[in-house]
């Protein structure tokens, strides 16, 4: 009898606890394919075209196709570097901003129809999508609404041909993942042979809900990608980071592609009206396309990390661009750093120590095992740790009942159901006593804190402000490794090169003689003297063996002899010898308040002696402004300071506003000169004065 009883009651509770409901949705919540889309995590950009072949950013229109040749093309070669750096998807460049398409288009000669490559025969977006497909990639599709090559553009024809184009690319290459595009509308261009300046209406001129359908239409499950989404939208920036606070909600309603006012992308919209997530796209060098001078300069390890933390570790979408170079390859540099950020990142994640502590929580959800803190570490998507209605703080408890070690805290909300944490903290219990380590904002489907290795053997995680009941899908706890980071190399003025490393411990060794540095080389210990063009290579080493990346810096001959000549009006703090200090974090600026002074502005630097100029640098300012930054420019050089030969006549920094790394410009044959002068022409509409971060040269 007591046996009936007893099953009895077990049966009434387990009814009870599956007639709880499930909170309801709060807010916009996410579609399936924005679902499937953000479970992706890391996928990679292919930049390839007549780009890479005449080192250029953003092509003008005018290239001979020609141009486009590469000697080892291979696209499976893409596929295996990107599956073994454990990304989930590729998206290719189809048709960049030069209006090149790689594909035979039937709409237009300008294609590898017309190249030489496999006698004009030849299909890059056919044999892209059939590598990913091989190596289990999804695959996805960049096509520019910018066309510096079409003679219509501008004009109600061009949109009908962007529109073919598109529905070409969305019907003959399978399922697509992305359809992808960029926010650069207008400016100069070819145009047919035109070569002038065309302006359009971002807001309206491509009709941008009747555009999208096509996609709609024959891409069902892939997600638009574009300023305003519709369904992801630019985190922007192009330096590979969101915001801590980041929302995957957006007011859709008001930004367009081409919005001015895109830093209000790096956090998206809390009161948001539909649900479009961060996509974070950074290339893994300076360029988004191939160039030699490049090779060297492939981001680190500790930077790439950087990245996937502060994208995928920020509630975004990891977007990591691939520069093809000209055999058509992904270069060993880049395949070498991305395979080492993709098993870096398995080994982080590795194990989790939560998984067998003791979980409890200060609420739960109808008392219910369906809603028990025990799901955030079961591996379930569908499964969640839940509180009752309208309980907005709670708290949830990890024993380890041991000693553990950790620097990684990784916590998912249940996202199907809307993004709700607005504020949380975790806490560690230190001597009996709970000391907080963090303070943060927003979750949404993935959050993933980093700090110093904490010793504990409990960690408390306060929900402290929430816009409803919560629904925590996942926690986890690691301990990822430690790596050495790598050594920074630094020359001023005079030709002073000094190296250090961000953690103490590691003893750094250089080399300036193009050799490998180990412990044999010269071991630094202060600040050495480099007057002439070289480059310097560190490598940073720990008492137990660990390695960091070997740096390299390229230097050209130091500014020691350099002097100002002339400079136009600046003000105090901003004044010429900024723009040749070598120091990143100061800038000329000409004055802002005078608006009867407009461009051209110009400064004109005494190099102190004659050299064989192969080009010039030109370093925006760094300081996250983009006010005064040159866009169109000229330059001269002289031997007496009087008498000036104009090298580069009305040039541009192609995508400057959004991308202001350093620019470097190779100049189609040397010149001799004592002098240089660099104009700036126009920088951003409407503005009348200029900056200078830094003026630098390319010598032989």
């Amino acid at each position: 009898m007591k046996s009936l009883l007893f099953l009895i009651l077990i049966l009434i509770f387990t009814i009870s606890c599956s007639d709880i409901p499930e909170p309801k949705p709060y807010g916009p919540v996410p579609s399936e394919h924005q679902l499937k889309w953000q479970e992706m995590e890391f996928y990679g950009f292919i930049h390839f075209g007549p780009n890479t072949f005449l080192d250029m950013e953003w092509g003008y229109g005018d290239a001979d196709p020609k141009d486009f040749n590469p000697t080892e093309l291979n696209c499976e070669q893409w596929a295996k570097v990107a599956k073994e750096a454990g990304m989930k998807g590729l998206i290719l460049t189809a048709k960049h901003h030069d209006g090149f398409c790689l594909w035979p288009s039937k709409y237009t000669d300008f294609s590898i129809a017309a190249s030489d490559w496999k006698n004009g025969n030849g299909d890059v977006v056919q044999e892209f999508v059939d590598a990913c497909e091989k190596y289990g990639l999804k695959a996805g599709l960049y096509l520019s609404p910018w066309d510096r090559n079409h003679s219509k553009y501008g004009s109600p024809e061009y949109l009908q041909y962007f529109r073919n184009q598109l529905e070409e690319i969305m019907t003959n290459y399978g399922d697509l993942f992305e359809a992808w595009f960029d926010g650069a509308n207008g400016g100069s261009g070819y145009y047919g042979g035109a070569d002038e300046e065309r302006h359009i209406d971002r807001k309206t001129y491509y009709d941008w809900e009747s555009t999208w359908q096509i996609v709609r239409k024959h891409q069902p499950n892939a997600v638009i990608f574009s300023d305003a989404g519709p369904d992801v939208r630019w985190i922007g920036n192009e330096e590979g980071w969101a915001n801590k606070t980041n929302w995957s909600l957006l007011r859709r309603d008001e930004v367009w592609v081409g919005w001015p006012h895109y830093k209000q992308l790096r956090s998206g919209h809390e009161d948001g009206t539909h649900w479009v997530p961060a996509e974070v796209d950074v290339s893994i060098r300076p360029g988004w396309f191939y160039h030699t001078s490049q090779d060297d300069k492939v981001k680190t390890l500790p930077h790439l990390l950087d990245i996937y933390y502060h994208s995928v570790g920020r509630n975004g979408n990891f977007l990591l661009n691939l520069p093809v170079d000209k055999r058509g390859l992904i270069h060993e540099n880049d395949a070498a750093q991305l395979i080492k950020l993709g098993q870096t990142i398995r080994s982080d994640f590795a194990s989790d120590l939560a998984s067998n502590a003791k979980i409890t929580a200060t609420n739960i959800r109808g008392n219910s095992k369906k809603f028990s803190p025990k799901k955030l570490v079961d591996d379930n998507k569908n499964s969640y740790w839940a509180t009752d209605d309208n309980i907005k703080k709670a708290s949830i408890t990890i024993d380890f009942q041991k000693k553990i070690l950790f620097n990684r805290l990784l916590l998912q909300e249940h996202i199907k159901l809307g993004q709700r944490v607005k504020k949380f903290s975790v806490e560690v219990l230190q001597d009996n006593k709970w000391l907080e380590i963090a303070m943060e904002t927003t979750i949404g489907y993935k959050r993933i804190l980093r700090f110093p290795a904490v010793e504990t053997d409990q960690v408390r995680i306060n929900f402290l402000d929430t816009k409803a009941e919560l629904v925590i899908q996942k926690l986890g706890i690691y301990n990822a490794q430690t790596i050495i980071t790598n050594p920074s190399i630094n020359r001023d003025k005079d030709g002073k090169v000094s190296l250090d490393c961000e953690i103490t411990g590691p003893v750094i060794y250089y080399s300036t003689d193009g050799s490998i540095p180990n412990e044999k080389s010269h071991r630094y210990y202060a600040p050495f003297t480099l007057q002439k063009k070289g480059k310097v290579k560190a490598i940073a080493i720990g008492e137990d063996g660990k390695k960091s990346d070997i740096i390299s810096k390229a230097y050209d001959i130091s500014k020691a002899k350099w002097k100002i000549k002339y400079a136009d009006n600046f003000l105090q703090g901003f004044e010429p010898e900024k723009a040749i200090d070598t120091d990143p974090n100061t800038f000329w600026h000409t004055d802002w308040n005078n608006k009867d002074i407009n461009h051209p502005h110009e400064i004109q630097i005494d190099l102190g002696e004659n050299v064989n100029l192969k080009g010039f640098t030109y370093l925006p300012r760094q300081d996250g402004l983009k006010g005064g930054i040159v866009f169109r420019y000229n330059f001269y050089t002289s031997i007496d300071g009087n008498n000036w030969k104009k090298i580069s006549d009305n040039r541009e920094f192609s995508n400057i506003f959004n991308d202001s790394k350093l620019r470097e410009v190779h100049f189609v044959q040397k010149h001799d000169a004592r002098f240089i002068r660099f104009q700036a022409i126009s920088g951003k509409e409407n503005e009348f004065f200029t900056s200078v971060g830094e003026i630098g040269i390319i010598t032989k």
